[in-house]
């Protein structure tokens, strides 16, 4: 499959669904498996992590997975490790042998969860509140903790479903929205008018779901994938968001790292996800903080630095929109001229001269090892300096 937001796209993500809900489980038990994706490796980790745990959840034998660029099987490297992953799978399932396993199955059983009594609300006037879920839930434990969190802010809460967006289909991969954000299905659905209006326009976002086949809904699915006619452009910077989740999230790191990916490349800031994973008093307590937490940040516009996850994912973007996709992603492209994104460092010439100074000057041995003594010292004292009179 290609990649799509970190995972497989929103029509494979239903497919998976259908086997537990027809229980045609037993169809794959026993089966060896093997995954492809294309994509420019960005978080091809985490759809290959949920690949390889939906094939061991299945009772399949993981033969093993290859993931390439889009463009490898044009150079014949590509196509030689292509081959040679393929001759390793069809070895392993001609002689049968044994294959290990990464992944403990999850148990999606949750504990009931009910609220008691309400706490202290947050003052979110001012700012617009947005309770987004997949579905309308009724009587069950998700619903209880959108109820709790409307609770909590002393403002008004919009509660909005996308079940009750009208939505055509899934993203189509068909990228004819790289050169103005005009995607396909514009003016064929409501989904882009959703986005705009609902989502763009609200300063405090709750999404709240159900964990179910080690990750959330396929129409959740659906939402990431089709919010691909912003391309590559981060269109939620700045926003405060806040996960209600049901269902067993320690035992699924990887949807956590696909979470925390999306938020920060985003550049918007991820304040917690509560889970009902927990006793009901400790579910209260948590999605009272949530809320207090997401209004104090609004309230301040904090968005925290992002780790490797944004840091690492923005400059694969950065690097690829820059070089062989500026053409297709035209609009890309303008974004990241006008907002800085394209900060490659061999363009920062005071640092490149500095760098060959410094390396033309301790080519010298002695001064070298003097050199290499002060260098901590030297490091750190920018930083002193502002720590003692900032």
């Amino acid at each position: 499959m290609p990649l799509y937001v970190c995972l497989v796209p929103s029509q494979y993500k239903r497919f998976i669904e259908l086997i537990w809900e027809r229980g045609a489980e037993d169809k794959f038990s026993g089966k060896y498996a093997a995954v492809i994706t294309t994509s420019i490796h960005f978080f091809d980790n985490t759809a290959h992590n949920y690949m390889r745990g939906i094939c061991e959840d299945l009772g399949m034998k993981f033969a093993g997975s290859f993931s390439p660029d889009m463009y490898d099987i044009m150079q014949e490297d590509g196509r030689a490790k292509l081959l040679a992953f393929a001759e390793n799978v069809f070895n392993t399932v001609q002689k049968k042998k044994a294959t290990a396993k990464a992944f403990f199955k999850p148990d999606y059983n949750m504990k009931k969860y009910t609220s008691g009594a309400a706490g202290m609300s947050a003052d979110s006037s001012g700012k617009r509140v947005l309770i987004l879920s997949d579905r309308t839930y009724t009587g069950d434990n998700v619903a209880a903790m959108i109820d709790r969190m409307k609770t909590c802010f002393s403002g008004n809460a919009e509660l909005l479903s996308l079940s009750d967006v009208d939505i055509k289909g899934g993203c189509l991969g068909c990228c004819e929205c790289g050169f103005d954000y005009r995607c396909v299905y514009t003016g064929k659905d409501e989904f882009i008018d959703f986005y705009n209006e609902k989502l763009k326009k609200a300063d405090i976002i709750i999404f709240a779901g159900e964990i179910r086949d080690r990750y959330l809904s396929a129409k959740w699915k659906q939402m990431f994938d089709r919010g691909f006619f912003n391309t590559h452009t981060p269109t939620l910077k700045g926003k405060q968001f806040g996960l209600l989740l049901s269902g067993p999230l320690a035992a699924v790191p990887n949807l956590r790292e696909i979470l925390n990916a999306y938020f920060q490349w985003q550049g918007a800031n991820l304040v917690d996800i509560v889970t009902d994973e927990y006793s009901s008093p400790e579910i209260d307590s948590l999605i009272d903080n949530l809320a207090e937490n997401l209004v104090a940040d609004a309230e301040k516009g904090y968005v925290a630095p992002p780790t490797f996850l944004g840091v690492g994912g923005m400059k694969v973007f950065r690097d690829d929109i820059w070089g062989r996709l500026r053409f297709v992603f035209q609009a890309d492209h303008k974004y990241y001229e006008e907002n800085g994104i394209y900060d490659f460092p061999q363009d920062d010439l005071k640092t490149i001269e500095i760098n060959n100074n410094m390396i033309k000057l301790t080519s010298n041995p002695d001064m070298r090892e003097n050199v290499r003594k002060m260098i901590k010292v030297e490091m750190v004292k920018p930083m002193k300096h502002v720590v003692e009179n900032k």
